[in-house]
């Protein structure tokens, strides 16, 4: 048996910088888990810049390689790695992946795309796998805590849910013992049309509101009738004073912390 898992290169929430993405963490933990239980062969893809230094986050996370397709850059933005991963992935009997990258705007379709090219099943959201007499047995995560078992023939592409039953353990050791293959390839299809542009998410203010606390009789009431919903207006004192007076009006509704 074959197995590949397909990784990208995350972002982190905060500083922005490039990491390994945790939701494909998770789905190369199960694959280690099923390449172990089944004596299978394992290979971890990645496709874009081999030079990034994020893809050997994947080594110490249990990759013993990570081959990279190096996907050319059409005007300044790197092309789509589709139709490359696809080409590279036939022949395999089970695909892992992550739901969708860690860019803030990426589209989750890769997995998709991949499949269709493949000409193979697709199973989405998955939380765990079970393979057993040439299926694979998937448990799908569902809103409000559900979980649905679904089985399906392999060859197939399973997408990992970022709240998989996967624990990945990252050791020190292991990134210095692992390699980074990179390959080159090809143009992509048409590259030009399938570029993207990457910019950083830019986030948006959020509007402090103090929560509602009055019944549902008194906001019907309020909506057909004029009346007074209190509060003060502060002109005169110094602007330390003014600076007060919000400052307790947001502790007071608990819009504030501090």
């Amino acid at each position: 048996m074959k197995i590949a898992v397909l990784v990208s290169v995350g972002r982190h929430p905060v500083s922005g910088v490039a990491r390994y993405s945790r939701n494909d963490a998770a789905a190369l933990t199960l694959a280690l888990t099923l390449a172990k239980q089944h004596a299978a062969t394992l290979d971890v893809l990645h496709a874009g810049d081999p030079a990034n230094p994020a893809l050997q986050e994947y080594l110490a996370l249990g990759a013993r390689s990570v081959e990279v397709l190096a996907v050319p850059d059409a005007d300044g933005s790197q092309a789509d790695g589709a139709a490359l991963l696809a080409a590279r992935l036939s022949g395999y009997d089970l695909v892992l992946t992550g739901t969708r990258a860690e860019g803030a705007f990426d589209s989750g379709m890769l997995p998709y795309r991949v499949a269709n090219a493949l000409d193979i099943p697709l199973v989405g959201a998955a939380v765990d796998i079970v393979l057993k007499d040439g299926c694979a047995q998937v448990r799908q995560f569902m809103p409000k805590g559900l979980r649905r078992r679904v089985e399906v023939q392999l060859p197939a592409l399973i997408a990992v849910h970022p709240m998989a039953n996967a624990t990945p353990t990252y050791a020190y050791a292991r990134l210095r013992e692992g390699t980074i293959h990179a390959l080159a390839c090809g143009a992509a299809g048409h590259a030009t049309d399938m570029a993207w542009t990457i910019r950083p998410a830019s986030a948006k203010p959020v509007r402090l509101a103090a929560a509602e606390k009055r019944s549902g009789h008194a906001r019907m009431l309020s909506a057909t009738t004029t009346e007074s919903r209190g509060g003060s207006v502060v002109i005169e004192g110094s602007s330390v004073e003014k600076a007060q007076v919000i400052l307790a009006y947001l502790r007071e509704h608990q819009l504030v912390d501090y």
